[in-house]
């Protein structure tokens, strides 16, 4: 699968090559993707908005460690993957009887409960997060275990959509991420889970 990828990939760059000249990126103006005219620029009540935002479409925000590991083994959910660069970030909290493991193995991918990534920010009007591309198996790793932690620093909070777009710039690959994953394809049947994590979680840090 990945040879032919790489082909297809191949291809479509081989076919814009030779134009000489390539449509500008859209600009948005603010009045026109913003939904509310009332926001509070506090720091505090950004992540209170995006906290109450997130958890009304289905998702969990947490604003520390210690309360993100006691949620996680009532379900017992004790076996996960977490970023290198973030293992230090949990101090103590995930001692016995959670293995957190800092290498993602796809081969063993089904043995994961849990993963916890880092987040580019999140959107406070809307509880979104946002997850920018990661080289590797990280990008897996954010969306094929059933729950995915995402540590979003509060100070890459955005009010809106508009304000987070500006912020990143040129960014090629954005994922938006509005609580857990949702399909009602079959019989208009609500099930959580089926394209990506049944859980999505929020690990708020300053």
């Amino acid at each position: 699968m990945a040879d032919d990828r790489h082909r297809v990939m191949a291809r479509v760059r081989a076919a814009i090559a030779g134009l000489e000249q390539r449509s500008p990126m859209p600009v948005y103006r603010d009045d026109i993707s913003r939904t509310e005219a009332v926001r509070d620029d506090a720091r505090g009540a950004r992540v209170d908005r995006f906290r109450e935002r997130l958890h009304g479409v289905g998702g969990r925000a947490f604003k520390g460690a210690p309360s993100l590991a006691l949620w996680l083994a009532e379900h017992h959910h004790l076996h996960g993957y977490c970023d290198a660069s973030l293992v230090s970030a949990l101090g103590d909290a995930f001692g016995n009887p959670f293995v957190i493991e800092s290498r993602f193995s796809r081969k063993r991918i089904d043995e994961y409960a849990f993963s916890i990534t880092a987040a580019a920010g999140a959107i406070a009007e809307t509880g979104s997060l946002i997850l920018i591309d990661r080289p590797g198996s990280r990008r897996l790793a954010a969306v094929a275990p059933w729950v995915h932690v995402a540590v979003v620093e509060t100070s890459h909070i955005y009010w809106d959509v508009a304000e987070a777009i500006a912020a990143l710039g040129d960014e090629p690959y954005v994922l938006w991420c509005t609580g857990p994953s949702k399909t009602a394809d079959v019989e208009g049947i609500l099930i959580q889970g089926v394209h990506g994590p049944g859980e999505q979680v929020a690990l708020i840090v300053p």
